[in-house]
């Protein structure tokens, strides 16, 4: 398919378990689950469910760029988090980037997630406006 863009990130399994941060196919992207994953690999803000909330969001947000869409174009996010006292500070940090924006949301509490550490993942989807 020859409008098919795979747009890498930060995670360490990219390449080992066969995913791409996100895909865009004509105007749609696709965000995989974006844990909070540091520049240098490392999980990021250890504890902070607010931290890695936004540096979740903020690999999104580069995701999107990098795809030629921006943040507003987000249409759908789904957060997973693994402790329901992490409620208030998550929805603090999506509603500083998404409060205007807006999307269709779902969240979900786990049991946990890949790493120990990690706190919340999230995933988006978006249209770009550009298309």
């Amino acid at each position: 398919m020859s409008d098919r863009k795979r747009i890498s990130g930060p995670s360490p399994y990219e390449k080992s378990v066969g995913f791409s941060r996100a895909v865009r196919v004509g105007d749609q992207i696709y965000v995989s689950g974006t844990a909070p994953i540091g520049e240098d690999g490392q999980s990021a803000c250890p504890g902070d469910p607010y931290g890695q909330t936004l540096r979740c969001l903020e690999i999104i947000r580069q995701a999107l760029e990098e795809a030629g869409s921006r943040i507003e174009d987000v249409v759908r996010t789904r957060i997973f988090i693994t402790d329901r006292a992490d409620f208030g500070p998550v929805c603090r940090a999506h509603a500083e980037v998404f409060g205007e924006i807006r999307p269709a949301s779902t969240l979900v509490i786990v049991e946990r997630l890949l790493e120990e550490e990690w706190l919340v993942e999230i995933e988006a989807e978006a249209v770009a406006s550009d298309a």
